[in-house]
């Protein structure tokens, strides 16, 4: 997948170069026809509930194992939204709003996602945004400022994903184009949703590729999750 174009060089230039980034994530330099981001962070999550999550990890770690795995996951997502400095809400399924903030945090912000696939869930976020799921280990916080910092620049951000999707999506502007119709779960994702950028003359930021983890064969590149 050769997704490189100038703004992701220059995105991993920065992220080598902390220097470059202020501590509110946003970089020192300055452009003429930049559009101040503001845009508010939404995780995608579920309760850590055993035999509703990393189903494609139960077959070698079983359903507690799977579910402690993706509670570390979880965490881990959370830690990194905390440190950014980026406004932050959880969007919920399979659980309890209330249930969710009482086990990770009453600092928390959390909402349910909605009702329809994961598409219209998608689509109701408000923007300007950016959605992430919780089972991306690579993810820091110098990623999601980046990324919020890309809204300044372009009308779109994606941080592509070696499985074929992408682990992060930010908007500066409702697209709900973007997620209709969508085969998810597919190794097809993220080429389609560049297309449909594409066809409406949209040139997405791209973020460095990172890994999600859904398969024993993505853990095993990450001991520590396990």
């Amino acid at each position: 997948m050769d997704v490189t174009n100038e703004w992701s060089v220059n995105a991993v230039d920065r992220l080598l170069s902390p220097k470059k980034i202020s501590k509110s994530g946003k970089s020192m330099r300055s452009s003429e026809n930049a559009h101040p981001s503001s845009a508010r962070l939404f995780i995608f999550a579920r309760l850590p509930d055993a035999g509703k999550v990393k189903t494609r990890l139960i077959p070698s770690a079983g359903k507690e194992g799977a579910a402690r795995i993706y509670e570390t996951l979880l965490r881990h997502t959370l830690d990194v939204a905390r440190s950014s400095g980026l406004q932050f809400e959880v969007r919920l399924t399979g659980g309890a709003p209330e249930m969710f903030a009482g086990r990770f945090g009453d600092d928390l912000q959390v909402a349910d996602q909605g009702s329809g696939d994961l598409g219209s869930r998608m689509a109701a976020v408000p923007a300007p945004c950016l959605i992430i799921g919780s089972d991306c280990p690579g993810l820091s916080a110098p990623i999601l400022r980046l990324a919020n910092e890309a809204l300044s620049d372009r009308r779109a951000v994606l941080g592509p994903a070696t499985d074929g999707g992408y682990y992060l999506i930010g908007l500066r502007e409702p697209m709900p184009w973007l997620f209709a119709d969508m085969e998810w779960s597919t190794s097809s994702v993220f080429d389609e949703t560049l297309s449909r950028l594409k066809a409406r003359e949209v040139d997405p930021a791209i973020l460095p590729e990172l890994t999600d983890i859904d398969t024993p064969e993505d853990l095993a590149r990450w001991p520590g999750f396990q």
